[in-house]
């Protein structure tokens, strides 16, 4: 992202025009100067937290309604040895096994990160029987975000079946889609946004600048301050902050002038 230290700031300048914005405030440090020049103006989606209890209570609830037929085939596994052959399966999953989770608002689930097992032979038995479970009450996609202090559990979360999504600096997300066919689930950002933010005077003069680094081609070109849209940020907010970045002048935000 350009930034002021990527504009020569005594470069910036004023150069008038009769089209629509305005600034506000004083031009602050830098060196801005007036050049003449001519334009025309002018479903709900409702997220809800899904608590170990809720969803204990439901696979009671399925389970006191016959929907698994076979209690130890449905989580995959000898349950003897952790119901000592005399509790029900759901006491053992409510104990050990349930991953705390959210809905997602679109029939998925993210599982809470600050949440997880502390070892992998612990995660990797709760992700199982969680993906039994979501599997059983029709769940689609499953969102599982590992702490990079949980980075022993990408391969036992791979070997169940979850693709990469995307890494940031402190997290890997992992993505599983549950039903037959092509995930439907968005894909990571892909593109930056730019903006660039025409400002206008009092006098009808448009702020321009020049670039500090600029190859032979842009040598003495002068163009609109721009830059690109920090994650989560507004458009008209990231506009307002280049500009101040660039050239120190405050501003005031009136209109979208042109997309594309």
């Amino acid at each position: 992202m350009e930034s002021c230290s990527l504009v020569d700031t005594s470069a910036a300048t004023l150069c008038s025009s009769t089209a629509g914005g305005r600034r506000r405030g004083r031009a602050g440090s830098s060196a801005a100067r007036f050049l003449s020049c001519s334009s025309s103006s002018k479903e709900n989606g409702v997220s809800a937290a899904c608590s170990i209890g809720r969803m204990l209570s439901g696979v009671r609830s399925a389970a006191r309604r016959k929907l698994f037929r076979n209690e130890h085939e449905w989580l995959g596994g000898n349950w003897s040895e952790f119901t000592g052959g005399d509790a029900h399966w759901w006491t053992a999953l409510e104990n050990n096994f349930v991953l705390e989770a959210s809905e997602d608002g679109y029939g998925g689930v993210l599982v809470d990160a600050d949440r997880l097992p502390s070892d992998a032979a612990a995660f990797a038995r709760s992700l199982a029987a969680s993906l039994s479970y979501w599997k059983s009450v029709g769940k689609k996609g499953v969102w599982l975000k590992l702490p990079v202090d949980r980075s022993e559990f990408v391969p036992i979360a791979v070997k169940e079946g979850f693709k990469y999504h995307h890494a940031e600096e402190a997290y890997l997300m992992l993505t599983y889609w549950i039903p037959d066919g092509p995930s439907l689930l968005p894909a990571n950002a892909s593109h930056q946004v730019g903006v660039g933010g025409f400002v206008i005077n009092d006098q009808m003069e448009v702020l321009v600048v020049q670039e500090k680094f600029r190859g032979f081609a842009l040598d003495g070109v002068w163009k609109i301050p721009t830059g690109f849209i920090q994650a989560s940020e507004e458009l008209y907010t990231g506009a307002i902050r280049e500009v101040k970045e660039e050239t120190g002048v405050d501003t005031e935000f009136v209109d979208v002038v042109a997309f594309r």
